[in-house]
């Protein structure tokens, strides 16, 4: 099993090596990729030292999987590229998550969907991860009717620069501007950019992608993504109208069933997820669940999870696992 990890020196990639190492993924060799400028360089994997080389050098070596975390037009342009040689390519930007062509995978909600056919699979948002596997188990039960979606999102979503931003805010020290405004002790309503409907790119993410994984257009979705000086994870505030009723109770055995969702609900023991527990973890984090008193058939409730995680590698990787444990590549 030839793995290449491509964009290995960016913040997502170290934590993609991270997360291979932990679950022992099988790999035979490995290929440290990245950009012209990072070519050469010594990354340490499993003790071992690797030198980065170049996209085309990778495609020549045609790894089995590649596993993609460098920017959408990295992608746009070597993904097919990649492709073409028979690689698999699981994708985590946001080029080809909404393509007809090309398959939007949560692994515990649709990896069945997949087959050897699919050679570019995109890894879905970051924020939207986290959202559909509360979801999906929720939808199934319930059917979901409308959502409303407040997020408060991680630093490191924005990559090491916005980082350096809130240190060097911390610390009093001019420095370079990731955002367009201090982050420290504040809240900057724009992730990604505006269009012109008003909504930012990942606002409108959160409407379209989980209408795709879950399977169902008729999902109304509106969203508003905030960025907040914290680097554990994403957290959201989630509004759920039902087509069916249901019991608060049901909903958290529901979700305490669910792979890869832990419960953490008890306001007796001030019990509930933050992006500071989050941290370093692969599951999602549900708390504050409760009936919308305001409208019948409704609920609430707060999801957090490490975005570079769930939110970005360990998803990724686990795509991986399913292609190789059911002999896809």
């Amino acid at each position: 099993m030839r793995v290449a990890v491509v964009g290995a020196t960016g913040m997502v990639g170290n934590v993609m090596l991270q997360v291979l190492a932990e679950r022992n993924f099988l790999i035979d060799e490995l290929l440290l990729v990245a950009s012209e400028k990072s070519v050469g360089k010594q990354i340490t994997y499993k003790n071992k030292s690797y030198t980065v080389i170049g996209l085309q050098d990778a495609i020549n070596l045609k790894p089995d999987i590649a596993i993609f975390s460098a920017g959408g037009q990295t992608s746009l342009d070597w993904a097919p590229k990649f492709a073409e040689v028979g690689t698999t390519v699981i994708d985590n930007s946001s080029a080809w998550r909404m393509n007809p062509n090309h398959k939007l995978i949560v692994p515990e909600i649709n990896a069945t969907e997949l087959t050897k056919k699919d050679k570019i699979i995109a890894n879905p948002n970051c924020s939207t991860i986290q959202l559909v596997m509360a979801l999906a188990p929720l939808h199934k039960k319930y059917t979901i009717k409308r959502m409303v979606v407040s997020t408060y999102q991680s630093i490191t979503g924005t990559g090491v620069k916005a980082v350096q931003q809130l240190e060097n805010e911390y610390n009093n020290i001019k420095g370079e501007m990731a955002y367009h405004y201090p982050i420290h002790k504040n809240a900057i309503p724009h992730c990604d950019v505006f269009v012109e409907n008003g909504y930012t790119k990942e606002e409108m993410k959160l409407v379209q992608e989980p209408q795709k994984i879950l399977n169902d257009r008729t999902i109304a979705i509106t969203a508003t993504a905030v960025r907040i000086p914290v680097v554990g994870g994403h957290s959201e505030s989630v509004n759920l109208e039902f087509e069916n009723d249901f019991e608060v109770d049901e909903v958290r055995k529901i979700l305490n069933e669910t792979p890869g969702v832990v419960v953490k609900d008890n306001t007796d023991t001030n019990t509930y997820p933050m992006p500071i527990y989050a941290q370093g973890k692969n599951e999602v984090f549900v708390g504050r669940i409760r009936r919308d008193e305001s409208q019948s058939k409704s609920l609430n409730m707060w999801i957090v999870s490490d975005n570079l995680r769930k939110g970005a590698a360990t998803n990724a990787i686990q795509i991986g696992e399913y292609l190789v444990e059911n002999k896809l590549v």
